[in-house]
Parts: C-alpha cells; structure tokens; sequence
C-alpha cells in the first residue's frame, strides 16, 4: 500500500512539475528577448509559485496574522493560474504548429495569454462569490397525512474552513433563512478536511443562525474524512445544530423519512469510519408507504436507491467541474452531475456547490442555494 502511495506522489509530482516547466518556458520565450532577466530567479519564482497552493494551507492553518493570510489567499490562486495558463498555451501551440509558426511565440501572444487569464480568473471569482438560488418544483407519489407538502433547501460542497471564511458563512445563513425553509439539507464537504480552522473561527455558531422548523440534516462528504478526522467533523456540526446521518436514518415529525449514507471514499480516507454500509441494510425497517428522501454526497450508482424505493435523492460533489470545460468530464462520470433527474420512480437533484475546493474560482456552475418545493400526492 505504501508502494501504491509513493508512486502516486511521484507521478503526481511528475505531471505537476512538467505543467510548471511548460508555462514557465512559454512565458520566457515570449518575454525574455524584451526584458533583463535573470534566468535562475525566474526558475526559482516558477518553483516558489509551484509550491504556494500547498504552503499556503500550512499558512492558514497555523497563524492569524493579516498579512501572511492575504499572501496565502493569494496563492489560492495559483492553481486556477496554472490550469488556465496550460490550457491556453496548449492552444497557442496547437495553432502555431497548424499554421507553420516561428520556434518561439511572440511578444503579442504572450501579452494576449495573460491577458485572457485576466479576464477569465476576474469572471471566475466574481462568480464564485456571486451565490444565486436555484428552484425545483418536484411531486412525490406518496401521500402524507397532514403534510399537503414541504419547503426544503439543499446546500453542498461548502468546503468552510479554508478558503472559505465566516463572512461568507454569514451570507449564506442569511441566504437560506430569507427562503423561510422547513427542513435544510447539507449534502456533504461542509467542511474542508481542516476540522480545527471550521471550529477556530466559530463557524458552528454562524451555522446555528439557521431556522429551519424541521431541523438541519446533513451527511458526510469526501472532504470531511481527509486527514481521517471525520469523528471530528462530525462532532462540530453536532455543536452547530445539524443532525449528521452515516448510514442511519431518521423519522421526521412522524410523516417522512430522511437517510443518510457514508460517503463511498470513507474507508479510503479515514480509519476511524466503519464502511459503508449496504443501503438495503440501512433500509431494512423503514415504512416504504412514507417518502423517503436519501442524502448520499455523490450521485453515483443510482441503480441502488432506486432498488430500494427511494423517492428523491440529493448530491453534490461534482461541483458541475467548477472550471470550465471540466464539466465535459464530470457529465461522463455520473449520470446527472447538476440538476433535477429523473430515473423512473427515483428523483434526484444534484447541486454544484456552494464553494470552491481550492482557488475561489468558479467558470462551470455558479454559487448555489437549492430551493426544493415538494408537493405529496392527495
């Protein structure tokens, strides 16, 4: 296993130091016969800027002082920086060799790349800090006495802790308690893997602003059991007032069920987390004539709640690809990775998220708040 994880990071650090290599060389080619530089600290500012996403989680979480946190902000970033940048001047060089270009782009060429990567990143965190609600109107075919129907939001793929501060937790509150709610649902990546900066700067107090008549549910994401600290996470969002569901489910108010699953890649990330369970286990005992709404992070194997009569199902994780064209690829990987499905008798909603993970940018999907209308059947 431990062979398995060293050439993981190996081939990790491969990739990642050739994509570095790749920009830094373009940008020279193109600069360098304009400008005195000098080469090695050009190197080692490639290298530092390399290495800045990762410092600056280090940074983060281990002081408070204003100027080192705006530097590690800053390097955010980066990673936006360097996908952007790879994928324009792979473009460039695509088109140079179409059409029989010099050996070296030019002057202009490289003052246009920047300047697209000015304009997109600009878009991308107007975007990401832009949050809008989403509507769905769906109808269960399930009656419920004395319930005609429910006013639920959804929220996913937080990632608080990080990169995303309690100003921004505080908008969102706000955000969800103007839609008047009777049940709030989280599906997954509340947190973002660093439990110790969600509980430092309060954050489960902000979360105890919410209002829901119901309560709050939520369900672990793969984010919460990086660094296998899930028990903590779990506890902290106790404290905030949310009922967190792993593989369990609960009653509510005597008329509907919610069930909660694990996320699939618990027994990948944290030891202390028992392995998923089966659903059918899970939903062994639970009266099938009452609706049945499952939180499960990823909208994976949806062939497995529609076997066991699950009415609505809801997600998040795929964030739509968050950067553009990404969402080409996480279409492939799931049946629905953004919007209101339909598979037979199961519904599913799947959110884009309402943070980032990593750079605060967002160029597929935007910020979203769910805003789920039910209506049971008479």
């Amino acid at each position: 296993m431990r062979l398995v994880i060293v050439a993981v990071i190996l081939l990790f650090s491969t990739i990642y130091g050739s994509l570095h290599y790749y920009i830094g060389l373009r940008f020279l080619q193109s600069f360098a016969p304009y400008l005195s530089l000098h080469l090695g600290l050009y190197w080692v500012s490639v290298a530092l800027l390399s290495f800045s996403p990762f410092v600056s989680r280090l940074v983060k979480r281990n002081t408070r002082r204003p100027a080192l946190d705006r530097l590690a902000s800053f390097s955010d970033y980066w990673l936006a920086i360097l996908y952007y940048a790879v994928l324009l001047w792979g473009a460039v060089d695509m088109l140079r060799f179409v059409f029989g270009a010099g050996a070296s782009p030019s002057l202009g060429v490289g003052v246009g790349v920047i300047l697209v990567l000015v304009f997109i990143l600009s878009y991308g965190a107007l975007n990401a800090s832009t949050p809008r609600h989403t509507t769905y109107n769906i109808t269960l075919n399930k009656h419920v006495e004395g319930l005609a129907g429910l006013s639920a939001v959804m929220v996913s793929d937080l990632h608080l802790g990080t990169s995303f501060n309690n100003g921004r937790l505080a908008e969102m509150v706000e955000h969800v308690n103007a839609l008047r709610p009777d049940i709030i649902f989280f599906a997954g990546d509340i947190i973002d893997g660093d439990v110790s900066e969600f509980a430092k700067i309060e954050m489960p107090r902000t979360l105890r602003r919410l209002t829901p008549r119901l309560g709050s549910f939520a369900v672990l994401g793969n984010h919460e059991h990086i660094g296998g600290k899930s028990a903590d996470a779990v506890k902290h969002m106790t404290a905030a007032g949310i009922t967190v569901l792993i593989d369990q489910y609960t009653k509510v108010n005597e008329q509907f069920y919610v069930v909660g699953r694990n996320d699939r890649s618990g027994r990948y990330m944290a030891r202390s987390v028992a392995p998923r369970k089966e659903l059918s286990a899970i939903m062994k005992d639970i009266d099938h004539t009452l609706p049945i709404i499952l939180l499960d992070h990823q909208p994976a194997a949806l062939h497995e709640p529609l076997a066991n009569k699950v009415d609505l199902q809801l997600s998040g994780h795929t964030h739509n690809g968050q950067f553009f064209p990404n969402h080409l690829i996480t279409n492939q990987l799931f049946e629905i990775d953004w919007g209101h499905f339909t598979k037979e008798s199961l519904q599913v909603i799947v959110s884009c998220g309402y943070g980032t993970w990593g750079p605060p940018i967002r160029t597929s999907g935007y910020s979203e708040v769910v805003k789920i209308n039910v209506k049971f059947s008479k």
